[in-house]
């Protein structure tokens, strides 16, 4: 069951109307590393018919290539690493589900129970996962193909520390968390944090894409969050999911 939408809250993004220009999925390319087992699969979360995460707009994946490109040029030593891209509606809702209650679990609440501590934990958790909406004009951002889940490695494959896990909850997933800890300390830990995400979110700007305000991992490029970010009138990607539904069955 996909949490009723009344309950999680609307997006500055979504005024914005969206234009889609009709590109499709495509896989992405094997120059750019993956977390393998894909993070949600391997949780049981709904892709059904084997269809592949790893996939994202045409025009987006020539912009990630760009970006690796920028970021090699600058770190040799470095690539980026792909955690999650195209999700459809009904792993949103999975996840969902499963990040409010694995966060109930973690702050001792009972998740099964109501009380205003689950309440205040489902807001906390909401702030970093958007609703699973089936609206058109409010599509999830990793719906559309057009946002991506990522962090660096290096040229070994080795995940690089970033000072916070994808898809924590809590400030320290925000862009910035680390700076003023950065700066206090230059040789700490807390600055070679910050300076490793300065480094992907300059080689992902360098690409045009722009980044979630309250996570460090998430980019995206043509979408709404894109265009409330970048200033554009219109964005370019909806939710994809009846054309790719219609494209796996006929494959």
């Amino acid at each position: 069951m996909i949490p009723p939408e009344e309950t999680l809250p609307a997006r500055p993004w979504h005024p914005i109307p969206i234009e889609d220009c009709g590109e499709p999925l495509t896989p992405l390319p094997g120059s750019l590393q993956r977390l393998l087992p894909h993070p949600y699969a391997r949780l049981g979360a709904p892709y059904g018919n084997g269809a592949d995460p790893f996939r994202l707009r045409r025009g987006v994946v020539e912009r990630l290539l760009q970006a690796q490109d920028h970021l090699q040029r600058r770190v040799p030593s470095c690539r980026l690493a792909i955690f999650d891209a195209w999700r459809p509606v009904a792993v949103q809702a999975f996840m969902v589900r499963h990040a409010r209650r694995e966060e109930c679990l973690r702050c001792g609440i009972d998740p099964d129970r109501d009380s205003p501590e689950r309440q205040e934990v489902h807001e906390r958790v909401d702030r970093f996962w958007a609703a699973p909406s089936r609206d058109p004009g409010t599509p999830p951002p990793h719906s559309t193909g057009a946002a991506v889940d990522l962090t660096l490695a290096g040229d070994d494959g080795t995940l690089l520390a970033m000072g916070g896990a994808i898809d924590a909850i809590g400030a320290i997933s925000e862009p910035d968390h680390h700076a003023a800890a950065a700066t206090l300390d230059p040789g700490g830990d807390a600055a070679l944090w910050h300076g490793r995400r300065c480094l992907l979110r300059a080689a992902m700007e360098t690409a045009g894409f722009r980044q979630h305000p309250n996570e460090w991992w998430h980019f995206s490029w043509g979408d709404q969050l894109w265009a409330w970010r970048a200033g554009a009138a219109t964005a370019r990607y909806g939710g994809m999911e009846a054309a790719v539904r219609g494209a796996d069955q006929a494959g």
